[in-house]
């Protein structure tokens, strides 16, 4: 599918609709940011099930599948917790598309032996999660907004994926 010069939270919003799913957005390091910019396009509320915002530990545990003992095993800032993440949001919310992301915004280093820049995101449909694992740089505002573009055209190419499946069925 080409480029579109339209923003990624539009195509985003498109691409839900047409394929008449919901969304449930669970957010760590980004802090709502992703879903503000979800909210930005009018008419979500028919696809846009809810944004949670778990930054604590156990704000995260709160979620079905996100245990102490896959932080303690993974890290917070992991593929295996973003998928739990993802997976959890998307099942107590019932919406048909989960998307998840956790990583590290500085300044401070803190306990984690990942670098500051690191994070995961991570998605959940009924039928499958992907996810991945990569470091961004700036400083925490910069590290925070790359987050959420990268995290919008993580899922963006996979429902350009779903769409495309959906299109040569027919």
């Amino acid at each position: 599918m080409a480029k579109s010069p339209e923003s990624h939270e539009v195509q985003l919003g498109k691409l839900l609709t047409r394929l008449d799913w919901k969304l449930a957005i669970v957010e760590t390091t980004a802090g709502g940011l992703i879903s503000s910019r979800v909210v930005e396009v009018p008419g979500c509320s028919s696809y846009f099930e809810r944004g949670v915002v778990a930054y604590s530990r156990s704000s995260k545990t709160d979620l079905p599948g996100v245990t102490d003992e896959l932080i303690e095993t993974y890290g917070s800032v992991s593929r295996e917790v973003a998928e739990a993440l993802a997976e959890g949001v998307r099942r107590t919310s019932g919406a048909d598309f989960g998307l998840a992301e956790t990583g590290l915004a500085g300044p401070v280093q803190g306990r984690s032996p990942k670098p500051i820049g690191s994070v995961a995101i991570a998605l959940s449909v009924s039928s499958e999660s992907r996810s991945e694992e990569c470091i961004v740089e700036g400083n925490r505002q910069q590290i925070r907004r790359l987050i959420v573009d990268r995290a919008l055209d993580f899922a963006l190419t996979y429902l350009e994926e779903a769409d495309s499946k959906l299109s040569d069925d027919f």
